[in-house]
């Protein structure tokens, strides 16, 4: 394995931990944690829980060619992301948040006064996005 596909393989790799990470955390807060998702927080799933596995199998193979396929996911999902925080951290209207039966402004999650669960989501989306543009810019020579 050559220098250009150990630093590939690196990035898929942060991807692929990052989108584990993001995936097993959610499970856990629900699961174990029983924090009931609000409806952003699901289209977030949505586009986060497949990139776990289609990083995973790109990793493993190598696949720098995934990066088409995935980004749209993570750019997507990011978008989630990106207005789930923007409602919770603008001032509160319940009548814009109120999107389904757990309203989307909630935070069960509120580390150091600011740090919630979509940020957290939009911090993974983003390590994700970096990582893929990473893959993308070693090209073979």
């Amino acid at each position: 394995m050559d220098t250009l596909e150990k630093k590939r393989s690196f990035w898929l790799f942060a991807a692929w931990a990052t989108a584990v990470m993001a995936t097993a955390g959610s499970l856990y807060l629900s699961e174990v944690m029983h924090f009931i998702p609000c409806s952003l927080c699901w289209f977030q799933r949505i586009f986060m829980y497949p990139l776990a596995l289609l990083l995973g199998i790109a990793y493993a193979k190598v696949d720098t060619g995934i990066t088409v396929y995935v980004l749209p996911l993570v750019v997507v999902g990011g978008c989630f992301s990106l207005y789930h925080t923007i409602l919770q951290k603008l001032p509160k209207d319940s009548a814009i948040a109120a999107c389904g039966p757990v309203p989307c402004q909630g935070d069960y999650l509120n580390w150091f006064g600011f740090i919630t669960i979509p940020m957290l989501a939009l911090a993974a989306f983003a390590i994700i996005f970096i990582a893929l543009l990473r893959v993308r810019s070693m090209k073979s020579s």
